[in-house]
Protein backbone atom coordinates (compact mmCIF):
# COMPACT_ATOMS: atom_id res chain seq x y z
CA UNK A 1 0.00 0.00 0.00
CA UNK A 2 0.97 3.67 -1.15
CA UNK A 3 1.99 6.00 2.10
CA UNK A 4 -0.24 8.98 0.86
CA UNK A 5 -2.28 11.66 2.97
CA UNK A 6 -5.69 10.51 1.23
CA UNK A 7 -4.95 6.54 2.09
CA UNK A 8 -4.52 8.12 5.60
CA UNK A 9 -7.77 10.24 5.02
CA UNK A 10 -9.66 7.43 3.95
CA UNK A 11 -8.44 4.76 6.45
CA UNK A 12 -9.25 7.40 9.41
CA UNK A 13 -13.11 7.91 7.05
CA UNK A 14 -13.55 3.92 7.32
CA UNK A 15 -12.48 3.64 10.64
CA UNK A 16 -14.98 6.35 12.19
CA UNK A 17 -17.79 5.15 9.77
CA UNK A 18 -17.19 1.40 11.82
CA UNK A 19 -17.52 3.27 14.97
CA UNK A 20 -20.58 5.03 14.04
CA UNK A 21 -22.38 1.66 12.73
CA UNK A 22 -21.10 -0.32 16.00
CA UNK A 23 -22.93 2.06 17.94
CA UNK A 24 -26.67 2.24 16.51
CA UNK A 25 -26.27 -1.48 15.73
CA UNK A 26 -26.07 -2.02 19.80
CA UNK A 27 -29.73 0.64 19.93
CA UNK A 28 -32.25 -2.39 19.37
CA UNK A 29 -34.70 -0.05 17.98
CA UNK A 30 -32.54 2.04 15.79
CA UNK A 31 -33.71 2.63 12.42
CA UNK A 32 -29.92 3.11 10.70
CA UNK A 33 -29.14 -0.08 12.38
CA UNK A 34 -31.65 -1.22 9.77
CA UNK A 35 -29.72 -0.79 7.10
CA UNK A 36 -26.23 -1.22 7.88
CA UNK A 37 -23.79 -4.38 7.03
CA UNK A 38 -25.43 -6.75 9.01
CA UNK A 39 -28.68 -6.27 7.42
CA UNK A 40 -27.82 -7.89 3.90
CA UNK A 41 -24.46 -9.76 4.64
CA UNK A 42 -23.47 -12.76 6.90
CA UNK A 43 -20.72 -10.38 8.65
CA UNK A 44 -20.91 -7.08 10.45
CA UNK A 45 -18.53 -4.03 11.77
CA UNK A 46 -16.72 -6.21 14.27
CA UNK A 47 -14.76 -7.74 11.03
CA UNK A 48 -14.44 -4.36 9.20
CA UNK A 49 -12.67 -2.79 12.89
CA UNK A 50 -10.58 -5.51 13.63
CA UNK A 51 -9.57 -6.01 9.77
CA UNK A 52 -8.79 -1.85 10.02
CA UNK A 53 -7.29 -2.29 12.98
CA UNK A 54 -4.76 -4.35 11.21
CA UNK A 55 -3.89 -2.41 8.74
CA UNK A 56 -3.79 0.93 11.33
CA UNK A 57 -1.72 -0.99 13.49
CA UNK A 58 0.76 -1.69 10.33
CA UNK A 59 0.78 1.45 9.27
CA UNK A 60 1.69 2.92 12.76
CA UNK A 61 4.21 0.39 13.33
CA UNK A 62 5.75 1.14 9.95
CA UNK A 63 6.16 5.00 10.43
CA UNK A 64 7.80 4.88 13.95
CA UNK A 65 10.20 2.29 12.73
CA UNK A 66 11.05 4.53 9.95
CA UNK A 67 11.26 7.88 11.94
CA UNK A 68 12.37 5.89 14.91
CA UNK A 69 14.11 2.35 15.58
CA UNK A 70 12.88 -0.87 15.26
CA UNK A 71 12.95 -1.66 19.06
CA UNK A 72 10.93 1.77 20.02
CA UNK A 73 8.24 0.76 17.37
CA UNK A 74 8.15 -2.82 19.16
CA UNK A 75 8.09 -1.04 22.79
CA UNK A 76 5.20 1.28 21.58
CA UNK A 77 3.62 -1.75 20.87
CA UNK A 78 3.89 -3.38 24.20
CA UNK A 79 2.58 -0.33 25.87
CA UNK A 80 -0.29 0.05 24.10
CA UNK A 81 -1.33 -3.55 25.28
CA UNK A 82 -1.35 -1.87 28.95
CA UNK A 83 -3.48 1.51 27.11
CA UNK A 84 -6.10 -0.67 25.55
CA UNK A 85 -5.76 -3.56 29.30
CA UNK A 86 -6.41 -0.21 30.64
CA UNK A 87 -9.55 0.90 28.72
CA UNK A 88 -11.14 -2.33 28.98
CA UNK A 89 -11.05 -1.77 32.67
CA UNK A 90 -12.38 1.61 32.46
CA UNK A 91 -15.56 0.17 29.63
CA UNK A 92 -15.96 -2.49 32.17
CA UNK A 93 -16.44 -0.14 35.19
CA UNK A 94 -18.44 2.20 33.40
CA UNK A 95 -21.01 -0.60 32.11
CA UNK A 96 -21.50 -1.62 35.43
CA UNK A 97 -21.90 1.78 36.51
CA UNK A 98 -24.20 2.76 34.23
CA UNK A 99 -26.12 0.08 34.45
CA UNK A 100 -26.45 0.14 38.11
CA UNK A 101 -27.60 3.85 37.66
CA UNK A 102 -30.34 2.81 35.09
CA UNK A 103 -31.57 0.02 37.48
CA UNK A 104 -31.22 2.06 40.41
CA UNK A 105 -33.86 4.45 38.43
CA UNK A 106 -36.37 1.88 37.36
CA UNK A 107 -35.09 1.29 33.35
CA UNK A 108 -35.73 -1.92 32.45
CA UNK A 109 -33.73 -2.98 29.36
CA UNK A 110 -33.06 -6.55 28.13
CA UNK A 111 -28.88 -5.47 27.69
CA UNK A 112 -29.03 -4.17 31.64
CA UNK A 113 -28.37 -7.50 33.02
CA UNK A 114 -27.90 -7.59 36.90
CA UNK A 115 -25.82 -10.81 36.84
CA UNK A 116 -22.60 -8.65 36.88
CA UNK A 117 -23.83 -6.03 39.65
CA UNK A 118 -25.34 -8.95 41.96
CA UNK A 119 -22.24 -10.86 41.88
CA UNK A 120 -19.68 -7.41 42.51
CA UNK A 121 -22.49 -6.90 45.46
CA UNK A 122 -22.13 -10.39 46.80
CA UNK A 123 -18.66 -10.92 46.39
CA UNK A 124 -16.74 -7.62 45.26
CA UNK A 125 -12.96 -8.88 45.65
CA UNK A 126 -13.34 -12.17 43.46
CA UNK A 127 -15.93 -10.42 41.08
CA UNK A 128 -13.37 -7.51 40.40
CA UNK A 129 -10.17 -9.66 40.13
CA UNK A 130 -12.48 -11.64 37.63
CA UNK A 131 -12.63 -8.61 35.72
CA UNK A 132 -8.59 -7.75 36.08
CA UNK A 133 -8.15 -11.30 35.01
CA UNK A 134 -10.31 -10.71 32.43
CA UNK A 135 -12.36 -13.59 33.33
CA UNK A 136 -15.63 -11.47 33.62
CA UNK A 137 -16.01 -9.30 30.43
CA UNK A 138 -19.62 -7.08 31.03
CA UNK A 139 -21.29 -6.13 28.35
CA UNK A 140 -19.96 -3.91 25.46
CA UNK A 141 -16.46 -4.15 26.96
CA UNK A 142 -15.79 -8.16 25.63
CA UNK A 143 -14.29 -6.61 22.08
CA UNK A 144 -11.12 -5.18 24.18
CA UNK A 145 -9.37 -8.03 25.31
CA UNK A 146 -8.90 -9.86 22.07
CA UNK A 147 -6.95 -6.59 21.16
CA UNK A 148 -5.00 -6.94 24.13
CA UNK A 149 -3.85 -10.32 22.58
CA UNK A 150 -3.24 -8.58 19.12
CA UNK A 151 -1.30 -5.48 20.42
CA UNK A 152 0.99 -8.22 22.43
CA UNK A 153 1.63 -9.82 19.22
CA UNK A 154 2.53 -6.97 16.89
CA UNK A 155 6.02 -7.10 17.84
CA UNK A 156 6.48 -10.79 16.54
CA UNK A 157 3.82 -10.54 13.35
CA UNK A 158 5.17 -6.93 11.53
CA UNK A 159 8.58 -8.22 11.15
CA UNK A 160 7.18 -11.58 9.29
CA UNK A 161 4.22 -9.18 7.81
CA UNK A 162 7.16 -7.91 5.93
CA UNK A 163 9.91 -10.21 5.30
CA UNK A 164 7.71 -13.69 5.01
CA UNK A 165 3.78 -12.98 4.60
CA UNK A 166 2.99 -16.43 3.03
CA UNK A 167 4.49 -17.91 6.77
CA UNK A 168 2.53 -15.47 8.71
CA UNK A 169 -0.77 -15.67 6.25
CA UNK A 170 -0.06 -19.91 7.11
CA UNK A 171 0.38 -20.07 10.94
CA UNK A 172 -2.97 -17.47 11.09
CA UNK A 173 -5.20 -19.91 8.83
CA UNK A 174 -4.01 -22.70 11.26
CA UNK A 175 -4.84 -20.89 14.42
CA UNK A 176 -8.09 -19.81 13.04
CA UNK A 177 -8.69 -23.65 11.91
CA UNK A 178 -8.34 -24.69 15.58
CA UNK A 179 -9.31 -21.76 17.57
CA UNK A 180 -12.74 -23.61 18.67
CA UNK A 181 -10.92 -26.56 20.04
CA UNK A 182 -9.12 -24.03 22.60
CA UNK A 183 -12.39 -21.80 23.15
CA UNK A 184 -12.90 -23.38 26.04
CA UNK A 185 -9.48 -22.94 27.75
CA UNK A 186 -9.60 -19.02 27.78
CA UNK A 187 -10.34 -17.60 30.95
CA UNK A 188 -13.89 -17.18 31.96
CA UNK A 189 -16.38 -17.70 35.21
CA UNK A 190 -19.02 -20.08 35.14
CA UNK A 191 -21.18 -20.12 32.79
CA UNK A 192 -19.50 -17.57 30.64
CA UNK A 193 -17.19 -16.93 27.21
CA UNK A 194 -15.54 -14.50 25.53
CA UNK A 195 -17.22 -13.22 23.12
CA UNK A 196 -14.47 -12.98 20.86
CA UNK A 197 -11.85 -15.90 20.58
CA UNK A 198 -9.13 -14.08 19.90
CA UNK A 199 -7.53 -16.93 17.98
CA UNK A 200 -9.94 -16.98 15.37
CA UNK A 201 -10.51 -13.32 15.04
CA UNK A 202 -6.60 -13.00 14.84
CA UNK A 203 -7.14 -13.88 11.06
CA UNK A 204 -8.82 -10.81 10.01
CA UNK A 205 -6.22 -8.43 12.03
CA UNK A 206 -3.46 -10.78 10.18
CA UNK A 207 -5.29 -9.60 6.62
CA UNK A 208 -5.27 -6.73 7.63
CA UNK A 209 -1.30 -5.95 8.60
CA UNK A 210 -0.32 -7.64 5.38
CA UNK A 211 -2.89 -5.45 2.96
CA UNK A 212 -0.83 -2.74 4.55
CA UNK A 213 3.00 -4.42 4.11
CA UNK A 214 2.34 -6.03 1.30
CA UNK A 215 0.96 -5.06 -2.54
CA UNK A 216 -1.70 -7.46 -2.17
CA UNK A 217 -4.04 -5.96 -4.43
CA UNK A 218 -1.78 -4.09 -6.59
CA UNK A 219 -0.16 -7.42 -7.82
CA UNK A 220 -3.71 -9.31 -8.09
CA UNK A 221 -5.51 -6.13 -9.53
CA UNK A 222 -3.01 -6.10 -12.34
CA UNK A 223 -2.78 -9.28 -13.36
CA UNK A 224 -4.21 -10.50 -16.71
CA UNK A 225 -7.43 -12.24 -14.68
CA UNK A 226 -7.50 -10.01 -11.92
CA UNK A 227 -10.84 -8.67 -13.19
CA UNK A 228 -12.12 -12.13 -12.11
CA UNK A 229 -11.41 -11.63 -8.65
CA UNK A 230 -13.42 -8.91 -8.98
CA UNK A 231 -16.20 -10.81 -10.45
CA UNK A 232 -15.94 -13.37 -7.70
CA UNK A 233 -16.57 -11.25 -5.19
CA UNK A 234 -19.23 -9.50 -6.15
CA UNK A 235 -21.18 -12.72 -6.84
CA UNK A 236 -20.17 -13.94 -2.82
CA UNK A 237 -21.65 -10.55 -1.88
CA UNK A 238 -24.62 -10.68 -3.50
CA UNK A 239 -25.31 -14.39 -2.89
CA UNK A 240 -24.97 -13.60 0.82
CA UNK A 241 -27.27 -10.45 0.48
CA UNK A 242 -29.67 -12.97 -1.04
CA UNK A 243 -29.58 -15.56 1.46
CA UNK A 244 -29.80 -13.05 4.81
CA UNK A 245 -32.77 -11.00 2.60
CA UNK A 246 -34.55 -13.77 1.26
CA UNK A 247 -33.69 -17.03 2.99
CA UNK A 248 -32.62 -17.08 6.48
CA UNK A 249 -33.72 -13.37 8.12
CA UNK A 250 -33.01 -15.26 11.66
CA UNK A 251 -29.72 -14.10 13.33
CA UNK A 252 -27.14 -16.73 12.76
CA UNK A 253 -25.62 -18.67 15.52
CA UNK A 254 -23.52 -16.94 18.32
CA UNK A 255 -20.66 -19.54 17.93
CA UNK A 256 -20.64 -18.06 14.20
CA UNK A 257 -19.12 -14.84 15.18
CA UNK A 258 -17.44 -16.28 18.54
CA UNK A 259 -14.92 -18.61 16.50
CA UNK A 260 -15.13 -16.24 12.70
CA UNK A 261 -17.33 -19.02 10.60
CA UNK A 262 -15.44 -19.17 7.19
CA UNK A 263 -18.89 -17.58 6.46
CA UNK A 264 -18.64 -14.45 7.98
CA UNK A 265 -14.82 -14.58 6.92
CA UNK A 266 -15.43 -14.64 3.10
CA UNK A 267 -18.25 -12.69 2.70
CA UNK A 268 -15.95 -9.81 4.64
CA UNK A 269 -12.80 -10.63 2.34
CA UNK A 270 -15.21 -10.09 -0.76
CA UNK A 271 -16.85 -7.05 0.31
CA UNK A 272 -13.38 -5.92 1.99
CA UNK A 273 -12.19 -6.57 -2.27
CA UNK A 274 -15.09 -4.29 -3.35
CA UNK A 275 -14.58 -1.21 -1.11
CA UNK A 276 -10.33 -1.69 -2.32
CA UNK A 277 -12.09 -1.27 -5.91
CA UNK A 278 -13.50 1.78 -4.65
CA UNK A 279 -10.48 3.43 -3.14
CA UNK A 280 -8.76 2.50 -6.85
CA UNK A 281 -11.34 4.41 -8.23
CA UNK A 282 -10.95 7.95 -5.94
CA UNK A 283 -14.80 6.88 -4.90
CA UNK A 284 -13.58 6.36 -1.62
CA UNK A 285 -11.73 9.33 -0.44
CA UNK A 286 -14.17 11.88 -2.24
CA UNK A 287 -16.59 10.98 0.41
CA UNK A 288 -14.14 10.73 2.82
CA UNK A 289 -13.11 14.42 2.07
CA UNK A 290 -16.95 15.48 2.30
CA UNK A 291 -17.16 14.01 5.96
CA UNK A 292 -14.36 15.17 7.69
CA UNK A 293 -15.94 14.93 10.84
CA UNK A 294 -16.56 10.72 10.36
CA UNK A 295 -12.48 10.62 9.97
CA UNK A 296 -12.22 12.70 13.38
CA UNK A 297 -14.53 9.88 14.85
CA UNK A 298 -11.80 7.67 13.28
CA UNK A 299 -8.62 9.61 14.43
CA UNK A 300 -10.06 9.15 18.11
CA UNK A 301 -10.38 5.17 17.89
CA UNK A 302 -9.84 3.85 21.22
CA UNK A 303 -11.87 6.91 22.99
CA UNK A 304 -14.62 6.75 20.82
CA UNK A 305 -14.83 3.07 21.22
CA UNK A 306 -15.24 3.30 24.95
CA UNK A 307 -17.35 6.28 24.66
CA UNK A 308 -19.63 4.62 21.93
CA UNK A 309 -20.16 1.42 24.77
CA UNK A 310 -21.59 4.29 27.00
CA UNK A 311 -23.69 5.77 24.27
CA UNK A 312 -24.94 2.98 22.96
CA UNK A 313 -25.96 0.91 26.50
CA UNK A 314 -27.80 4.47 27.60
CA UNK A 315 -29.82 5.32 24.42
CA UNK A 316 -30.55 1.58 23.99
CA UNK A 317 -32.04 1.07 27.46
CA UNK A 318 -34.09 4.35 27.55
CA UNK A 319 -35.10 4.25 23.77
CA UNK A 320 -36.43 0.56 25.11
CA UNK A 321 -38.03 1.92 27.95
CA UNK A 322 -39.99 4.29 25.91
CA UNK A 323 -41.42 2.23 23.23
CA UNK A 324 -41.65 -1.18 25.11
CA UNK A 325 -39.48 -2.73 22.88
CA UNK A 326 -41.45 -2.27 19.85
CA UNK A 327 -39.95 -0.28 16.82
CA UNK A 328 -40.76 3.06 16.74
CA UNK A 329 -39.55 5.02 13.60
CA UNK A 330 -39.64 8.77 14.94
CA UNK A 331 -38.29 7.89 18.44
CA UNK A 332 -35.65 5.23 16.81
CA UNK A 333 -34.46 8.74 14.21
CA UNK A 334 -34.28 10.28 17.21
CA UNK A 335 -31.90 7.93 18.96
CA UNK A 336 -30.13 7.16 15.95
CA UNK A 337 -29.43 11.37 15.83
CA UNK A 338 -28.92 11.41 19.47
CA UNK A 339 -26.55 8.69 19.54
CA UNK A 340 -24.28 10.09 16.39
CA UNK A 341 -24.20 13.33 17.89
CA UNK A 342 -23.10 12.22 21.04
CA UNK A 343 -20.15 10.33 19.51
CA UNK A 344 -19.20 13.31 17.29
CA UNK A 345 -19.01 15.65 20.37
CA UNK A 346 -16.99 13.13 22.27
CA UNK A 347 -14.26 12.91 19.50
CA UNK A 348 -14.34 17.02 18.76
CA UNK A 349 -13.72 18.38 22.60
CA UNK A 350 -10.95 15.72 22.75
CA UNK A 351 -8.51 17.16 21.73
CA UNK A 352 -9.71 20.73 23.46
CA UNK A 353 -9.81 19.00 26.92
CA UNK A 354 -6.07 17.56 26.59
CA UNK A 355 -5.19 21.17 25.90
CA UNK A 356 -7.07 22.03 28.84
CA UNK A 357 -5.42 19.86 31.32
CA UNK A 358 -2.09 19.99 29.68
CA UNK A 359 -2.00 24.36 30.02
CA UNK A 360 -3.56 24.09 33.92
CA UNK A 361 -0.45 21.30 34.05
CA UNK A 362 1.79 23.42 32.87
CA UNK A 363 0.23 26.43 34.96
CA UNK A 364 0.13 24.21 38.00
CA UNK A 365 4.31 23.44 37.78
CA UNK A 366 5.08 27.47 36.94
CA UNK A 367 4.35 29.03 40.63
CA UNK A 368 6.69 31.42 41.60
CA UNK A 369 9.10 29.49 43.77
CA UNK A 370 9.87 32.11 47.03
CA UNK A 371 13.36 34.16 47.57
CA UNK A 372 16.00 32.08 48.81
Amino acid sequence: MQNSQARLIELDFFRGLVLLVIVVDHIGGSILSRITLHAYALCDAAEVFVFLGGFATATAYAALAERRTEAIARNRFLRRSLEIYRAFLVTAGLMLLVSAVLIAFSVDAPNLTSTDLDDLTASPFPALLDILLLRRQPYLASVLPMYVFFALCVPFALPLARRRPAWLLAGSVALWAGARYVNGYLPAVEDAHWDFNPFAWQLLFVCGVIARCQPVYQKISTHRFGWLVSVLAFGVVVAAAYYKLFIERAPLDASFKQNLSWLRAGNFLAIAWLIANMIQLGWAKKVALSLPWVGLIGRKGLLCFVAGAVISLVVDSLLYTATDGYLNIPLGLVADAVAVGALFAVAKAADPCVRLLSWRGRASGSVAQPPR
